[in-house]
């Protein structure tokens, strides 16, 4: 397959990666705990543990899962956010040889209990701020072990502190009564008095059921294994290699896990990838308390910040963004949603680190094009596609489209998973018959491979017969310096069949309809232009900070 993308390529960047080297995840980890041992690995609060207090207590709690006769490859669900106790959790299940079920820990009883019973998940690790949920539902599912953590069990000393403060004066803890649960901290120590029993893994063993988002139906279970996401953090740490070397005195990557790590995107980069690496990730357990989170990073000198593009923005508008040390920093990379032009373009003037933007999707283990981690002038595409993958623009009939003509994204790669778990007849409608994941995204490729997405199947907005994408709109409208925050969505219009409506979050507490509308009418053609502008406090957003077009189209938000 003719493959242009790789003439583009930063130099020092491999055509392929090599997978010779790791059998597993598992062995993967377990090369880290040996070589890092001392290092920290984790920290969170305040508090850090070393790769060798992740091996014992990651040990531990698998021998733990093992006393309770789950065969191998038994689902186990985490249902928690980015708390030093997840990270402890997924290593001692997949080193138990199970596979992780990750759970977003926001979720409605209705939500969890679909993804418990999809996954036949047979236990979870919980944080106690979420238990009521689990306790509506747990007699519906197959769940028969309970671990129930709290936010202060690895903390030390502060652990009880904090426990009073998130229970007694947060009140973040709801009654709860879930019989028969073990305390996380308890289920450690039985483990440490049980054999542990090394499980023999392979490539091809199921590591995790990534559940999409259901933006397209109902949620489904993306079957990722061992080769996927060893893969994938193998790419990218391929593709950044060339902005780590300008770096000899980084001797230890750190990078801020503000992005939860239920979420594949944050998995991979801040998960698997600081873990292959030997580096340390500062876990941020509230992202929305951005006078927390820069307090908390204030203590760190930051090589490496994954994010999106409204935790970018909300970060650069804060008074204390400044007393950040990015003296370390190399790479900064944006993906979940667009990066707009403006966010990026104020992110460097502050930084002198560019924001690099990037693609994935939960079927691909994430990352799939990322733009050169070395170039300083902003793109306004997804990148190049990373070293082993392959991606091809095509119509609905499967014919592959030329240079610069609208298609939808395909992609075919080790990363890719194997499939929708259970569910062949939705696996069948996402691959093509050589062996293409079809992303639902439009997009379009130059000569030299770059990719631009256009924007979502569903969410292009046909005006008169033309087609308007919504980031095109969003782009302009955000560069306005009065605009904090915008999302753009179709709505019906008996004249042109539908109309662009714009919602915007001011900056500028004065700005009106009428300066947008003429900021609009300078920089995008006519059909392109919004009919409707909604002025709004704030936007609803998934637990990563994507803007939630669906909900303001629908008009539940």
């Amino acid at each position: 397959m003719n493959k242009p993308w790789l003439h583009s390529y930063p130099s020092g960047v491999p055509a392929e990666i090599d997978m010779s080297r790791y059998g597993s995840i598992t062995a993967l980890f377990e090369e880290s705990f040996r070589q890092f041992g001392e290092r920290p690995a984790f920290a969170c609060m305040g508090k850090s543990i070393s790769y060798a207090e992740l091996d014992t207590l990651s040990r531990r709690l698998a021998a733990w899962l093992q006393s309770k006769g789950l065969e191998r490859g038994a689902r186990v669900a985490i249902m928690m956010p980015n708390v030093l106790q997840y990270p402890v959790a997924l290593a001692a299940i997949l080193r138990a040889g199970y596979v992780v079920v990750n759970v977003n820990p926001l979720y409605t009883p209705r939500e969890l209990e679909h993804q418990l019973k999809d996954s036949g998940a047979e236990a979870i690790v919980l944080l106690e701020n979420f238990a009521t949920t689990l306790q509506a539902v747990v007699q519906h599912t197959s769940v028969k072990h309970v671990v129930v953590a709290t936010m202060g069990d690895l903390l030390g000393m502060k652990g009880w502190l904090v426990n009073f403060m998130v229970r007694r004066v947060k009140k973040m803890v709801p009654a709860w009564d879930l019989p028969g649960h073990t305390r996380f901290n308890a289920a450690i120590a039985q483990g440490a008095r049980l054999p542990f029993k090394r499980v023999e893994q392979g490539l091809d063993d199921i590591a995790f059921l990534q559940y999409t988002g259901g933006t397209t139906g109902v949620s489904k279970g993306a079957t990722l294994l061992h080769r996927n996401l060893i893969a994938n953090l193998l790419q990218t740490q391929a593709w950044l290699e060339p902005a780590r070397a300008k770096r000899p005195d980084v001797t230890q990557n750190v990078t801020v896990a503000a992005l939860p790590l239920y979420h594949v995107f944050a998995l991979t980069v801040c998960g698997l990838l600081s873990i292959h690496t030997g580096g340390l990730s500062v876990l941020i357990p509230n992202p929305r308390d951005m006078a927390g989170m820069i307090e908390t990073l204030r203590a760190y000198r930051i090589t490496m910040f994954p994010a999106v593009n409204t935790l970018y923005n909300a970060m650069l508008d804060h008074p204390d963004f400044d007393k950040l040390d990015f003296s370390q920093l190399f790479a900064v990379v944006g993906g979940g949603m667009a990066v707009q032009e403006a966010v990026a373009k104020r992110w460097f003037e502050k930084t002198g680190v560019p924001v690099v933007e990037g693609y994935g999707l939960t079927e691909t283990s994430a990352c799939v094009t990322c733009n050169s981690p070395v170039a300083v002038t902003w793109s306004g595409t997804i990148g190049l596609p990373l070293p082993s993958a392959e991606v091809s623009i095509r119509d609905d009939d499967n014919n592959v489209l030329g240079v610069g003509v609208p298609g939808e994204l395909c992609i075919r790669g080790p990363q890719v998973m194997a499939g929708y778990w259970q569910r062949p007849d939705e696996t069948a409608k996402v691959m093509t018959p050589d062996g293409f994941f079809k992303s639902g995204d439009i997009a379009v490729m130059d000569e030299s491979g770059l990719v631009k997405i256009v924007d979502r199947k569903k969410d292009m907005i046909l005006v008169s017969g033309f087609n308007v994408y919504p980031n095109e709109v969003e782009d302009v409208v955000a560069q306005h310096p009065g605009v904090f925050e915008v999302a753009a969505v179709g709505v019906p219009d008996r004249h042109s069949g539908e109309a662009v409506k714009i919602f915007v979050v001011r900056r500028d507490p004065a700005l009106t309809d009428a300066e947008i509308f003429n900021w609009c009418k300078e920089r995008l053609t006519g059909y392109k232009r919004p009919k409707l502008v909604e002025f709004r406090d704030g936007l609803p957003k998934s637990n990563i900070g994507k803007i939630l077009r669906r909900e303001l189209r629908d008009g539940r938000a």
